[in-house]
């Protein structure tokens, strides 16, 4: 049996981020994964990546990675630039037979849609898991890591497993992978109730109102 850790859409927040690696690390992790977005919202970069760079986490890069990296691309001395610049868009591997592929929204390499199978109450959405299961219907893999979308989930499509951990800052939720099981345990951080869905048109953050954006919009 294999273990993979799995975090996303950690936005510059360092706490939830080296709790999910302590717990990995506990319960005997082999592997960790991030499935991008390392950026945005918050200001403690610097601190995240460090944490990600020396625990060996294996990550993709997000829509906010690039971003800093159209803003900040020619400061040759930042740590992030260089961490973002060697991120692949997707991860592909073999793990105890299984075939694992991971991108920050979408496959084959998108960075913005993002798969969303729940509603605001955080309720699986019959329709919704029809019309990503007819998407990926040709895409051949057994489990498929996605983030983006700030939604907590690991729903089975024909015959791919498809886990999004949520957002480790926004989400408070961590998951364990089992290979060859495929199944999915979801962990709680920061001392807090996970959210299913979180989004940025319901949420104020201290003291900045966040509704005119959406994640639709991400």
């Amino acid at each position: 049996m294999a273990l993979i850790g799995l975090i996303s859409d950690v936005h510059a927040t360092p706490a939830p981020v080296a709790e999910a690696l302590s717990i990995f690390q506990k319960a005997g992790v082999e592997q960790v994964f991030c499935a991008g977005d390392i950026a945005g919202y918050r200001e403690q970069l610097e601190q995240t990546v460090a944490l990600l760079a020396g625990s060996g986490c294996q990550t993709v890069v997000g829509n906010h990675d690039l971003l800093y990296l159209d803003h900040y691309a020619d400061e040759l001395d930042n740590e992030a630039v260089a961490f973002f610049k060697q991120l692949p868009a997707s991860l592909e591997t073999v793990i105890a037979g299984k075939r694992v592929y991971m991108v920050h929204a979408h496959p084959p390499d998108a960075c913005h849609g993002g798969i969303k199978l729940l509603n605001r109450q955080g309720e699986v959405q019959s329709d919704r898991v029809a019309l990503w299961a007819e998407q990926l219907q040709a895409f051949d893999c057994d489990v498929l890591v996605v983030g983006h979308t700030h939604q907590v989930f690991a729903v089975q499509m024909g015959n791919t497993l498809v886990v999004n951990p949520g957002s480790s800052a926004f989400n408070h939720s961590c998951a364990i992978l089992r290979l060859p099981e495929m199944t999915v345990q979801v962990l709680p951080l920061s001392g807090k109730a996970i959210e299913r869905t979180w989004n940025w048109g319901d949420h104020v953050i201290g003291s900045e109102i966040t509704g005119a954006s959406t994640l639709d919009k991400l």
